[in-house]
């Protein structure tokens, strides 16, 4: 089983959270114009603004995705490998980046940011040394 990715964890994104609790604005429709670094901070993970993202040409079996509920979002993210919540709770700011994350999942625009993949043998030799000195500790 993989581990999902998580959309706070992404460069800015949790100061982008902290900012929307004490400035709500940042989360209405239009907010980039008052606040740029929402635009500095999608075109750096996604490759492209939401207003870049909105003039892009949809698939003529585009389903809408990001302007479906913030339940359904979630639980759709979650289906394409994403954690788009903090403590259970969709993220506050998710909707500066619905749109941008779904063309770039669906490989319509933008891109995902890199990811390394996961290096099994190691994590597994590094469980086993720790295991070792543990035994040893032990005895």
């Amino acid at each position: 089983m993989s581990t999902l990715r998580r959309l706070i964890d992404l460069p800015g994104i949790a100061d982008l959270e902290f900012a929307s609790v004490l400035k709500p604005a940042m989360r209405e429709p239009g907010a980039q114009a008052q606040f740029p670094q929402l635009d500095e901070v999608s075109r750096a993970n996604f490759g492209l603004t939401l207003d870049e993202a909105d003039e892009v040409a949809l698939p003529a079996d585009w389903d809408r995705i990001e302007r479906k509920s913030e339940r359904d979002q979630v639980l759709a993210f979650e289906a394409a490998g994403w954690d788009v919540t903090d403590k259970r709770r969709p993220l506050k700011i998710l909707p500066q980046f619905t749109l941008q994350m779904w063309l770039a999942i669906r490989g319509v625009a933008g891109a995902l940011p890199y990811q390394a993949e996961e290096d099994v043998e190691a994590k597994m030799s590094s469980s086993l040394a720790a295991d070792a000195a543990k035994f040893r500790r032990d005895r």
